[in-house]
Parts: C-alpha cells; structure tokens; sequence
C-alpha cells in the first residue's frame, strides 16, 4: 500500500539562505556552511566554483579561494524557518516540519479548496515568495520520501505512479550512505533494484533500518504525518487614522489597547511576564521597548506600562542637548503589544498581597510601621486550628509572630511513623479528632461576641433544653438582643458539647441549634446556663 498523497515545499540551500536572514551573509556570494570541517550546504556561486557537499574546509578553499565559511548552527535554521512554516499554515493546516528548510502536509484538503493540485503547490510557492521573500519548490506524491525528491525537480508523480518514480533512482536517494555503500557492492544500485528484494530477507540481512529503507524503496511511508499545532497569534495591534501626539491620548490608546491583550492571553489560559511595546509614527520611525515584570502582568499592569513608554516617547527631548532621548517627528499611528514572555497562569500563584516579588516586602514594611504606631495587637492574621466550635477553630496571632493554632488541628493525610520506624496505619478521615465539632458547612461570619437571644415556641413560651438534650417545643420564633420577633422557617439540632469536665474551672456544656429564619438567613445558636447565644452567621 503506497502512502498518502503528500505536498512538501522545500527550500534549496536553507541554511545558506538562514545564514543570510539572520547574520547578514549575502547568499549570492560564495558560501559554505561547515559542520565538523566538512561542507553541509553551499550557496549556488560555491557549486560553480567546484565547492560540493562533504569536501574538506581546505579542499573546498581551494577550489574557491573566495569562499565564505559559516558555521553550522541548527537553532539558527529552525528560527529561520519558522516563518516560511507560519505562512504555508495561511494556505493550508496540518503542517509537518520535516527539517529546517523542508515541511510537508496532506495534499488532498489544499487541492480541492485550490482547483488541483498543481494549483495548490504554485499558491503556496507564490505565497511564501510573497511573504518570506525565499524561493522555493513543492512536490507531490504519495508519500513523504517520494514528495521530497518530487520537490528537488519541481515534480507533481500522478497517483499511483510513485513506485515508477522512485524505482530509476540510485540509492543514495535513501540518505544512508552506509546502507547505500553496502548495497552498490552487492550489486544494487537502483531503488527498484532494492525494492525487488524480499521483505524478509531484507530484514534479515539489515536489520530493522534497512527495512524501513526497503519500504522507502517501495514507495511505502512507514508513518502518517505529525501535524504541528499553530502558535497562537497573541499579539494585538491597533491603527489610529489621526497620529497620537498627547500623552491623554496615548493613555487612552493604551488602555484599550491593555484590555485587548489581557482577555486574549485569558482565553488561552495564559499570563505576560515580558511585554514589548512598538509603535510607528506617522513618517515611519519605528519605536520599540521591552518590560519585564517579576509576577504576572493584569491588565491594569499592561496598560501602566504602556502609558508610561508611550508618554516617555512623546515627551522626550527635542534633540537640541536635551539628555532624554528624541521626540518623535510625528506622533503615532499604529501601536503593537507583543507578549514576548508567557506561561501558564496556574505557574505564578498571587499572595495575600497581590503580585510576587516585591510587593511582599512593601506589604510587610507597611504593617510592621502600623504595628510600631499602633501597637503588636493592631495588625493580626488568622491561624485555622482544631476545636468544636467556628470561634474556637481561629486563632489571631500579631504579624510576625510564629503562626501556631492554639489546638491541635486535625491530621493530614500523609502516614505517621511509630516509634518501631515501621509506616503505621493512615488517620481515618471518617473520625474526626474532634467529637462533636459541627458538620459542614462553616458560617461565613463568627461573631467575636456572641448575643443574647431568645426562643419561643408556636405558644410564646420560652424553649428550653433539659440536661438530657430534651427540647421542650419545636422553635417556632427568635428574638436577637431587643430587635424584632422573627419567624424560625427550619432547624436542627441539638448537638451538645462537654468540654473539660474534668478541669471545673475550665468545663463548659452546651448545646448548639442551626436555624434558619423566614426571611433567608442562617444562624448558628446555642444555650449555654439556659441563655441562648448567636455565635456565628452562615452566608
């Protein structure tokens, strides 16, 4: 079975051509790009000079004495390359980068939204020439190794034609020159010579790398395509039909402009530590500016920063020995944010304070000055802790003191050693270390002082609790301090509490109600000496 119908542009002599987009190498000249002192590409004047791929730096200086040399450096042709890759992506999706200066994708889809597939493959090299200024050429076939020798002669193989194709070309065509070498001995020289060969035999005689070569040889790609994803387009850009020459305008600019940004980075789940500003002025001048941000930039940050560079710009100097840099000659007519530093916005966590870095500090010199006016007790946080009720479960401890709870709170789920060394038996979450703590869920709000209140039942009478948890009537109304009666809608309960009943002067008993009242709000209540208490709101 023969492969897909494969298109694949390739870009003769790419890291010549990388060399000069990048460092500046003029491509028409005589250029050899080295790599452990052997030539790995040569632009077309080198060739005419004699220069080939493999000759020694020597040899090939000699054949061309005026020979520039450059190394190679693959990061270098795959930076390059990109380009070329994003705009084939414009014509046509499900791009496979098979090497710098060479990407592949299905040919069915472009040759029939295109009209053919000849008409595809001349959209594309047109639209690259036009786009990347790089020549180029495509070839279709059925399979990624038939499309890549296609390519080298500007050749669509009509379908189900590339065993023909491949079978008159030699066996160097595979790129294993130690398979090739063998091969020639043994009398094999053509493509189809080596396809003639039974599978298993060939596998037996080379191995598994000679087999997939063998099914090369056949015109058999022994995988589909690995489609990249497209990077995500994250920058914003904005035109002003009227240049910006005022730093009320920009500011305004800026902040539309820091909003746009922020909901598109938001809706890949991302976040800017790096930002670059760019603008352009009405005569062309091209400004542009990085800033860097320790946390994570919010939208309000974005357009700070904008406002700020834009107004650096347009409040500069005039060049007449002023020490800022020049004014622009004209204002500004188009505005680029380009977010040069993302991640994942789970991978910057923000503190109590805001961003990381230093607005920690800033945060703790502030409190500890309030705290040298005011006093330690003036500025608390709150430790969660053990305990049967919400107020006992929060400690306050002044900022900057070691936050201790002042229970035991409950144990957390990693194993506990015994004294033996031995891993000992995980706490079971089902009990509680606390008996009698309230169920779930926790009230909102856990009044420092609890208030009076009273309970009457559907007869206005007063209810009480007997010691035995014995409730005299059903809750029926509720009265907090002197305010109103109001009507109890539910209620539950009663959950009692025996704290310390061997300490007399520490023993308390109660019993704890949850209600809920008609107009929507919940209470957590308890009776304590027959007094009834609101200790806590729930929300």
């Amino acid at each position: 079975m023969t492969g897909a119908r494969t298109l694949l542009l390739w870009c003769p002599d790419w890291p010549v051509l990388a060399a000069e987009i990048v460092d500046g190498v003029p491509a028409t000249g005589p250029v050899a790009v080295l790599h452990a002192n052997r030539v790995v590409a040569c632009s077309e004047r080198a060739r005419a000079e004699g220069v080939r791929r493999g000759l020694r730096k020597r040899e090939a200086q000699g054949r061309c004495p005026q020979l520039t040399v450059v190394d190679h450096d693959p990061g270098r042709d795959a930076r390059a390359f990109e380009p070329v890759v994003a705009a084939v992506e414009e014509v046509a999706v499900g791009v496979e980068v098979v090497r710098p200066g060479s990407c592949a994708l299905a040919a069915r889809g472009p040759s029939r939204y295109l009209g053919g597939e000849e008409a595809a493959a001349e959209r594309i090299v047109e639209h690259v020439a036009q786009s990347c200024a790089v020549e180029s050429q495509v070839g279709i076939a059925d399979g990624v190794f038939a499309a890549g020798l296609a390519a080298r002669e500007g050749r669509i193989v009509p379908p189900g034609g590339t065993p023909e194709f491949l079978a008159a070309r030699p066996v160097e065509a595979l790129g294993r020159p130690a398979l090739a070498d063998l091969l020639r001995r043994l009398g094999v020289r053509t493509l189809g010579d080596f396809a003639a060969l039974p599978a298993g035999d060939v596998l037996a005689r080379f191995g598994f790398d000679g087999m997939l070569a063998h099914r090369l040889a056949a015109g058999r790609d022994h995988r589909p395509l690995a489609v990249r994803q497209p990077p995500a387009d994250l920058t914003v850009t904005a035109g002003y039909d009227e240049p910006i020459d005022r730093v009320d305008a920009a500011a305004f600019a800026a902040r539309t402009l820091a909003e746009q940004l922020h909901e598109r980075l938001a809706g890949y789940g991302l976040a800017c530590t790096r930002l670059g500003i760019e603008a352009v002025t009405a005569h062309g001048q091209e400004l542009h500016r990085v800033w860097r941000h320790d946390g994570l930039l919010t939208a309000a940050a974005i357009a700070d920063r904008v406002r700020w560079q834009l107004d650096g710009w347009l409040s500069g100097s005039t060049g007449r020995g002023g020490a800022r840099p020049a004014r622009p000659t004209a204002g500004i007519i188009r505005l680029r944010l380009v977010p040069d530093g993302v991640l994942a916005q789970a991978g910057l966590q923000p503190g109590l304070w805001g961003e990381t870095g230093a607005e920690r500090e800033r945060a703790h010199r502030a409190l500890s000055r309030v705290q040298g006016i005011l006093g330690p007790e003036a500025v608390v946080t709150a430790v969660l802790g053990g305990g049967r009720s919400p107020a006992d479960q929060v400690r306050l401890v002044p900022w900057g003191d070691e936050r201790l709870p002042a229970r035991p709170g409950e144990p957390t789920v990693r194993q506990e050693r015994s004294t033996s060394g031995s891993p000992a038996r995980p706490p079971d979450r089902a009990l509680p270390p606390w008996p009698g703590r309230l169920p779930p869920p926790a009230p909102a709000v856990v009044l420092p002082t609890p208030l009076l209140a009273t309970v009457h039942d559907a007869a206005g009478e007063p209810v009480v609790v007997s010691a035995r948890l014995a409730v005299s009537a059903a809750p029926a109304r509720l009265v907090v301090g002197t305010g109103r009666s109001t009507e109890i809608a539910g209620w539950a309960g009663p959950w009692p509490v025996d704290e310390r009943w061997w300490a007399p002067a520490e023993a308390r008993r109660r019993a704890r109600f949850q209600i809920c009242l008609a107009d929507g709000a919940a209470l957590l209540l308890a009776v304590e000496g027959g007094q009834w208490l609101v200790e806590a709101i729930y929300d």
